[in-house]
């Protein structure tokens, strides 16, 4: 079911397997979902009742043996997604580097006529880039070297990581800009850079990603690869949708 030639209208799990996880979950055990697929899934059920779910993709030969060392906690996880995984198939198609509405969404309850839902969260139940392991890590404020810069300096954004689980561990912090005003419209965020550091546990270290001009340009209307002056937010983070911000304008 995965595959050229493949596509489906539902991508959730078919009931036969939802059968079984139900009659498994009435067990009262701990249940640890390994997903072998190809593509996103909604699954909003199932993450609400295992303990864990585990997404393996097409592994090769060794992969069953990586896959035994990760349960067993032989080896601590780190993957990060490369793609957003919806609550629903009403909300494809979602990603993160969407542009904005003329309503955006500023996360009410609901809202009448802006950008959301009756029913779901705007939110992908897993973002792009988000990941979990054995451990935890904590992020400090954001810093940036200067909010002002002209075309031929740079800037460095600073963030302290703290690994605050029980585990020693690796995160990819993940930087983000958004060009706030363009003259074509623009994402509302774009990765940029990341850095995967190893952390001891309790261990704390310093993130720096030094931003350019070239980390700011884009494709304009004639189709030259420019920047522009004006005003950008930077993010940084676990993963596209928790992270902490700043700001600076470009002259």
């Amino acid at each position: 079911m995965t595959g050229e030639a493949s596509s489906m209208s539902d991508i959730g799990l078919q009931q036969s397997q939802k059968n079984l996880l139900n009659a498994l979950f009435k067990t009262g055990k701990p249940v640890v979902i390994v997903l072998f697929n190809g593509r996103p899934m909604t699954l909003p059920w199932e993450s609400e009742h295992a303990t864990s779910i585990l997404d393996v993709w097409f592994g090769g030969t060794e992969a069953g043996n990586a896959i035994a060392d990760v349960l067993f906690g032989n080896y601590n996880p780190s993957g990060k997604l490369t793609t957003s995984f919806p609550r629903s198939v009403g909300q494809i198609p979602i990603y993160y580097n969407h542009k904005n509405t003329g309503r955006p969404f500023k996360g009410e309850k609901f809202a009448k006529f802006k950008s959301n839902y009756l029913d779901v969260e705007n939110d992908p139940l897993f973002p792009f880039g988000y990941g979990l392991s054995y451990t935890n890590f904590s992020y400090g404020d954001l810093s940036l070297s200067k909010t002002q810069i002209n075309s031929s300096e740079t800037i460095e954004a600073k963030i302290t990581v703290t690994n605050t689980g029980a585990y020693d561990g690796e995160e990819t912090v993940q930087l983000y800009i958004q060009d706030l005003v363009g003259t074509v419209t623009r994402p509302v965020k774009e990765l940029k850079g990341f850095q995967k550091v190893q952390l001891r546990k309790g261990e704390s270290r310093e993130v720096v990603f030094k931003i350019s001009v070239n980390d700011l340009k884009f494709y304009n209307k004639d189709l030259k690869y420019v920047f522009e002056p004006g005003e950008f937010k930077v993010y940084v983070g676990t993963n596209s949708r928790d992270v902490k911000e700043a700001k600076f304008t470009l002259k």
